[in-house]
């Protein structure tokens, strides 16, 4: 028998520490070299782990377990040949006479049929009810391919796709089925946090307790944003193929301020600041796992539709559980828009080692004072978390103020003024 051992490979400088999340091949199952053998949820995305040789997959971890750089996941035999070229699987079904091997195959449909007795039958795997929670489908109404029934995120994603051909449907099915509890019920549950939240809450409570942070606040008018987006809409989507939406506006207006004021665009290495001559901005997107924060690079040099069309592609990614490590890496500054769940004003927490994060929230129409008069515009609050250990509170008033400038007069935002 010969053995080859499959351990949890380097994924990252950062990361030490990854979690099983999923077995995509069964115990037992004759795998091919190169074939996924299992998904991996580190810190920051979701991978493939590749079969390092052809044979019999033996389990040594299972799914939910948390293993380090270099820990032993699984064997394969190599001893064993497939089953389709002839190997030891095949042998004993070639002796079989063939009205014994069809009555096995019926056998065996039928079990499937049936299910009863199976705990796969309708379950989804990690990945797909992953995907299944995001758009709302009842796993039960979604028939698993799988072995013994089990739903895989290939069923949970054509599941996805059946839903956008049928609106009715998925209107009815957006809305979690929530079984109401007996009155004064004392029921608890408890679950095992992600890999992801656990980082995410390490990260903040890093963030909170290691740096100076303050946050400093302004608010926009932002009349002439939604009067540039109603005149130019029709004609922004028919040469671009996509909406002229806020967050493009808002990254070119931080961008054309982060290259005026450089120390809101550091960061602290050990006892030296680092400036960047670019600006990555990286836009937080809420998924079913928690929040992630994947750049947009070089935004300073990007035009809005290239701007609209990559944090559309990060985002569908984010949510599918497809962001690459690459694509999580980097960022010199943070936007989040709290505003698409209603919020009015929040103090945004920074993402290190960046120095400084703007909140965008609702847009909200109120009454204020212009040359004069009262009159009712649409206004957004904003606000501006910085570390104030390398940007000074002036720095930090100024950033925003610019910024502010910058939107109300999106002409000057447009012309590079």
């Amino acid at each position: 028998m010969s053995i080859v051992e499959m351990k949890v490979p380097v994924i990252g400088e950062s990361i030490s520490e990854v979690t099983l999340s999923e077995w995509l091949k069964e115990d037992g199952e004759y795998v091919s070299m190169d074939e996924p053998i299992c998904e991996f949820e580190s810190d920051k995305a979701t991978l493939e782990f590749p079969a390092e040789a052809s044979g019999k997959l033996i389990y040594v971890a299972g799914e939910g377990d948390d293993l380090e750089i270099g820990a032993l996941v699984a064997k394969i035999d190599t001893s064993v040949s497939s089953p389709e070229n002839g190997g030891a699987d095949s042998v004993s079904d070639e002796t079989q006479e063939e009205p014994a091997a069809e009555e096995k195959k019926e056998e065996t449909s039928e079990e499937k049929q049936k299910g009863s007795d199976s705990y796969a039958m309708g379950h989804p795997s990690p990945a797909a009810a992953k995907i299944l929670s995001e758009k709302g489908i009842d796993p039960a109404a979604v028939k698993g391919t799988g072995k013994d029934g089990r739903i895989t995120k290939e069923d949970a994603e054509k599941a996805k796709k059946s839903e956008k051909s049928q609106p009715q449907e998925k209107k009815e099915e957006s809305y979690p089925d929530f079984t109401p509890k007996e009155a004064f019920s004392r029921e608890e549950r408890k679950e095992k946090m992600s890999r992801m939240r656990r980082t995410i809450a390490k990260r903040l409570v890093s963030a909170k307790n290691g740096t100076a942070m303050l946050t400093t606040f302004n608010e926009a008018d932002m009349t002439e944003i939604m009067k540039l987006r109603k005149t130019y809409q029709e004609k922004f989507v028919d040469k671009y193929g996509i909406k002229l939406g806020f967050m493009s506006i808002f990254a070119k207006a931080c961008a054309q301020a982060l290259m005026e004021m450089p120390d809101v665009n550091a960061r602290i290495d050990e006892d030296h600041l680092v400036y960047h001559e670019y600006v990555d901005i990286s836009v937080a997107v809420s998924t079913p796992n928690g929040l992630v924060v994947p750049p947009v690079h070089n935004v300073e040099s990007l035009q809005f539709h290239e701007i609209e069309f990559k944090i559309k592609e990060l985002a569908e990614k984010a949510r599918e559980g497809k962001l690459s490590l690459d694509e999580m890496t980097g960022g010199t500054f943070t936007i989040t828009n709290g505003g698409i769940f209603g919020s009015m004003m929040s103090t945004p927490i920074l993402n290190e080692p960046q120095s400084a994060i703007l909140g965008m929230h609702n847009i909200v129409q109120r009454p204020i004072a212009v040359n004069g008069e009262v009159q009712i515009r649409p206004m957004m609050y904003l606000a501006l978390s910085y570390d104030h250990r390398v940007i000074d509170g002036s720095t930090s008033v100024t950033f925003l103020v610019r910024v502010k400038e910058l939107l109300e007069n999106p002409v000057q935002l447009l012309m590079g003024l």
